[in-house]
């Protein structure tokens, strides 16, 4: 994408850079915003002015990080800059997505036991402290290192290593309170 990125830069096509990011990274912001404010019209409205944001700002990404970890980190500095001003409600509405139904797939009793433990888990996750959930939801989903967390995050790997250790110590412990 980067790659592409600076080839695009060249011929000066701001609207097909705009169409690549949000079709590659669309989602993750979402899911990212969504993560942060835990709920999905707030989601949708970050999302928007992430990439309107990107695309304001697109001639002076210098590429010190992936193109991914820059638009994280807009999504993350728009999340918090709108609970900071209390305008998202923060009522928590988990959606599960409605699988298709797969010939020769897991039987419904599965099925339904694989979303209430997804479920399960997501609420407990949601229920963590905001700084503890974000590394944990950045590390697991967004499958980056704890490197690039502190980047994103402008802390420490140390601080980092810390979080993910309270975060995945208070899921065991709600997992394992739960089930007792």
């Amino acid at each position: 994408m980067e790659r592409m990125l600076r080839h695009l830069r060249e011929t000066e096509d701001k609207d097909a850079i705009l169409r690549e990011m949000m079709e590659k990274y669309g989602k993750e912001i979402w899911h990212y915003a969504y993560l942060m404010t835990r709920s999905s019209d707030a989601a949708d409205d970050i999302a928007q002015d992430v990439f309107l944001k990107a695309y304001r700002g697109l001639y002076s990404f210098r590429g010190d990080s992936s193109l991914r970890t820059w638009l994280l980190t807009i999504a993350r500095n728009t999340a918090l800059s709108a609970i900071k001003t209390e305008t998202l409600r923060r009522l928590v509405t988990l959606r599960l997505i409605r699988r298709q139904p797969h010939r020769n797939g897991p039987s419904a009793e599965a099925e339904f036991m694989a979303r209430h433990a997804t479920s399960r888990l997501w609420r407990i996750v949601l229920g963590l402290p905001r700084k503890l959930r974000e590394v944990l939801v950045l590390e697991a989903h967004y499958q980056m290192n704890q490197t690039e967390i502190a980047r994103l995050l402008g802390i420490s790997p140390g601080t980092v290593k810390s979080r993910l250790h309270r975060a995945r110590a208070q899921v065991g412990s709600r997992m394992k309170e739960e089930t007792d």
